[in-house]
C-alpha cells in the first residue's frame, strides 16, 4: 500500500492545502487526520462543516481507490453529530461493500478525545482506468 500512500499524499493538492494528512491505508480502508487551524473555523468558532466534509471525503477517496482503479464519488452524505473547536480531527474509512463498479463506504470523524463528530457515507463508481499498479 506504499503506492497508495505516496499517490494520495503527493497528488491531492486540496487535501494538502486543508492540512489533511494520510496516516495509513490498506485494501478498503484508510485513516487520516486534520489538525484544526483558525482557517477551519466558521463564524460560530467551530470547525466548518465543509472542512469536516473535506476530511471525510479525502479519506473515503483513499479507501475507494485502494484497489488501484480510479474510483469517483457519485453520492455522499454527512451527518454532523457534535462540534469541534480545537485539537485534531481523525477520519477512519471502511468499505461496507464492493462490487465491480460500485463501492459503499462509511467514514467516522472523531476528535482527539474519541468523541464522534460526524458520520459520512459515500458511494464510489469504479472506472477501468488504473491509478497505480500494486
Amino acid at each position: 500500500m506504499n503506492q497508495l500512500l505516496k499517490f494520495f499524499s503527493k497528488e491531492d493538492y486540496f487535501a494538502r492545502h486543508c492540512g489533511i494528512e494520510l496516516l495509513d491505508a490498506g485494501p478498503g480502508w484508510a485513516k487520516a487526520q486534520m489538525p484544526i487551524q483558525d482557517f477551519h473555523l466558521n463564524g460560530a468558532k467551530t470547525v466548518h462543516g465543509g472542512a469536516i466534509f473535506s476530511l471525510a471525503d479525502f479519506t473515503f477517496a483513499v479507501a475507494a481507490n485502494s484497489s488501484g482503479r480510479l474510483a469517483l464519488a457519485i453520492n455522499a452524505t454527512t451527518q454532523f453529530i457534535s462540534s469541534a473547536r480545537q485539537g485534531v480531527l481523525y477520519a477512519t474509512a471502511e468499505e461496507l461493500s464492493a462490487k465491480r463498479q460500485l463501492g459503499n463506504y462509511q467514514v467516522k470523524i472523531t476528535d482527539d478525545q474519541r468523541n464522534l463528530i460526524a458520520m459520512f457515507q459515500g458511494t464510489a463508481f469504479r472506472k477501468d482506468e488504473v491509478l497505480f499498479d500494486h
